[in-house]
């Protein structure tokens, strides 16, 4: 069963539309917005089973260039 986590990620000034392309580009997503306040875009994504969630997201998506800072949000249970 996979894990769904939730990403926000803060970017470079004028990097953020740079920064979502190559998100695209690699499909590791379930969902990608821009948002307001602190954090500038905001990914759902789910990690395979058996995969370290710290590892996952450190290899596919924070080499990304123009990523300054990122909050990952674990979840647990749907209601």
């Amino acid at each position: 069963m996979s894990i769904c986590v939730f990403v926000q990620l803060r970017c470079r000034p004028g990097k953020t539309f740079k920064v979502a392309k190559e998100i695209i580009a690699r499909e590791i997503h379930s969902e990608l917005h821009s948002t307001s306040g602190d954090y500038d875009l905001m990914l759902k994504l789910y990690i395979p089973e058996g995969q370290d969630v710290g590892k996952y997201i450190s290899d596919q998506l924070l080499d990304i260039k123009g990523i300054k800072r990122s909050l990952t949000t674990l979840t647990f249970k749907a209601f």
